[in-house]
C-alpha cells in the first residue's frame, strides 16, 4: 500500500461541510471547479486527496475572515470543523517544498471558506530516506555544551544590533565568566558592515576559547549566519574553524531547500530561529499552528527551535506555548526509525520566576532557557542571574516552591523581587 501525507484543519464554512471538505480535496489533488478531460476515475482513485474525518465543531457567529461567500442556495449556516485530508506519496515525492504546496498552497484564498488553518502534519518514514533530521538533537547539543541533568541556561547579544565585533566579545566575556552555558546572536544581527560576521565570530570564539582553556567549560555559542546559501556554507566553515559548537539560521528567511543544503553541509549543531512565524500563527482562522510548523524543520535538520515562554511578552498563550515545546520532544516517526526530536528553546521576557510553571507543564530539563533582562539586569549582576536561574530550577525540579527555596538563595530570593509578582 502506497505510504499517504495526513494533514490536519480547522476549517469555518456556511457551505455543507463534506461539501467544503470535498472543495479542500479537490483543490489540493485532482480536481477544479469543473470535470476536465483526462481526469478520469482511474486518475482520481489514484491520485485524489481523500477525506479521513469530518467533525463538526459547532455554528459561527459571524465569518472569521472577509471575502467568503455563500451558497447559492440551501442552509448558510456558518459552522466549525475539524477536517483529516490524505494524499498519496506519489503526488508531490519525497519533497518538503511540494509538501508545502500540498498541504497548504491556495486552500486559505478559496471563497468558500471564512476560516482555514493547517492544526498538524503526519509524515511517513519514507521521507527519511531524503531528509536528514536533526544531526545532534537534544543529547548531542547536551554533549557539546556539557550540560546535563537541568536545562540549558541561554541568553541573547543585546542590544540586538549597534555592537561591532570588539563590544560584542567584551559582552561574552561578561556572560561567560557568569557561568552561562548558551548564547546566541539576536536574529537581527548577522553580517553588517558595522559588525561583520567573520570579525564577530573570531572575536566571540577567541574569548570563548580562552575561558574554556582556563575552566573546562566551552560556552556554546549560536553565530547568525542566515544569508545566501553560498554565504552561509563559508559562514558555518568560519565557525568551525574558530572551534564553535553552533550556528543559527532563520528558518523563514532561507526556506526549507536551503535549510537541508545547510544540514547536509554543517558539522555544528542548527539553531533554527523561528521569526516570522506569527505571520502564520497568530491568527487562530489562518495559517499553520506551529506544532505543524516545527516538524517541516525538524525533518529538514534543525536541531533547536524557539517555542517562545510561560507568561511571555508576546501575545502567544501558555497553552500553546507548552504544546510546541512538547511536541519538539516528541518523535514525529515510530521506532526502529528516527524520531527526529529536538531541544525547545524558550524565551521572551522570562526569568527565574517561569522555571517552576514551565517544569511542571513540560514535565522535563530538555529545553534551553533563555533569559536576556532575567540575566543581565538582575540586581546583582550578570552572574547572580544565571545562579539565579539555576536555583530556581533546582528548586522547581525538587518539587519547592520558589519562595521557600529563595530563603536559602540570595541570588534567587533578589530575582524574585526584581522580576514581579
Amino acid at each position: 500500500m502506497e505510504p499517504r501525507i495526513y494533514a490536519t484543519y480547522w476549517i469555518e464554512t456556511a457551505f455543507p461541510l463534506a461539501q467544503a471538505a470535498a472543495t479542500m480535496a479537490g483543490e489540493q489533488s485532482t480536481g477544479t471547479f469543473v470535470r476536465v478531460p483526462g481526469e478520469t476515475d482511474e486518475l482520481r482513485e489514484a491520485h485524489a486527496a481523500r477525506v479521513e474525518e469530518l467533525t463538526e465543531l459547532g455554528e459561527v457567529a459571524a465569518p472569521s475572515l472577509p471575502g467568503s461567500g455563500l451558497p447559492k442556495s440551501g442552509d448558510a449556516t456558518r459552522r466549525a470543523a475539524r477536517v483529516v485530508l490524505s494524499w498519496p506519496v506519489s503526488n508531490m515525492g519525497l519533497s518538503l517544498p511540494n509538501l508545502l504546496a500540498t498541504v497548504n498552497g491556495n486552500l486559505s484564498e478559496l471563497k468558500a471558506f471564512s476560516g482555514l488553518r493547517l492544526i498538524d502534519l503526519k509524515l511517513p518514514p519514507e521521507f527519511l530516506t531524503r531528509y536528514q533530521g536533526p544531526q545532534f538533537g537534544v543529547e548531542g547539543t547536551r554533549k557539546l555544551a556539557g550540560v546535563h541533568g537541568r536545562p540549558i541556561i541561554g541568553t541573547i547579544i543585546k542590544p540586538s544590533v549597534g555592537l561591532g565585533p570588539e563590544a560584542t566579545a567584551e559582552q561574552v566575556r561578561g556572560l561567560v565568566e557568569a557561568g552561562i552555558d548558551f548564547i546566541k546572536d539576536d536574529e537581527l544581527q548577522a553580517d553588517g558592515p558595522h559588525c561583520p560576521f567573520n570579525e564577530r565570530v573570531s572575536g566571540v570564539m577567541r574569548v570563548i576559547n580562552e575561558h574554556a582553556q582556563r575552566t573546562g567549560k566551552k560556552v556554546m555559542y549560536a553565530a547568525n549566519l542566515t544569508g545566501e546559501i553560498d554565504e552561509m556554507l563559508a559562514r558555518h566553515d568560519h565557525v568551525l574553524a574558530e572551534g564553535g559548537t553552533c550556528i543559527m539560521a532563520s528558518m523563514n528567511s532561507i526556506g526549507l531547500p536551503a535549510m537541508r543544503v545547510l544540514r547536509a553541509h554543517s558539522q555544528l549543531p542548527i539553531h533554527g530561529h523561528r521569526n516570522g512565524w506569527g505571520m502564520l500563527g497568530r491568527s487562530p482562522a489562518i495559517g499553520m499552528s506551529y506544532i505543524a510548523f516545527q516538524k517541516l524543520w525538524r525533518l529538514a535538520g534543525i536541531d533547536h527551535t524557539h517555542v517562545n515562554g510561560i507568561d511571555n511578552k508576546f501575545c502567544e498563550t501558555n497553552e500553546s506555548v507548552i504544546a510546541s515545546a512538547r511536541e519538539c520532544l516528541t518523535p514525529m516517526f515510530d521506532a526502529p526509525n528516527k524520531g527526529c526530536e529536538i531541544m525547545p528553546v524558550f524565551s521572551s521576557g522570562q526569568s527565574a520566576r517561569q522555571a517552576a510553571p514551565t517544569y511542571a507543564a513540560l514535565g522535563s530539563v530538555d529545553c534551553m532557557f533563555a533569559a536576556g533582562g532575567g540575566i543581565m539586569a538582575h540586581p546583582g549582576g550578570p552572574a547572580a542571574g544565571v545562579r539565579a536561574l539555576r536555583q530556581a530550577w533546582d528548586a522547581a525540579v525538587a518539587g519547592v516552591p520558589a519562595e521557600q527555596a529563595a530563603k536559602d538563595a540570595p541570588e534567587l530570593a533578589a530575582a524574585l523581587g526584581a522580576f514581579g509578582g
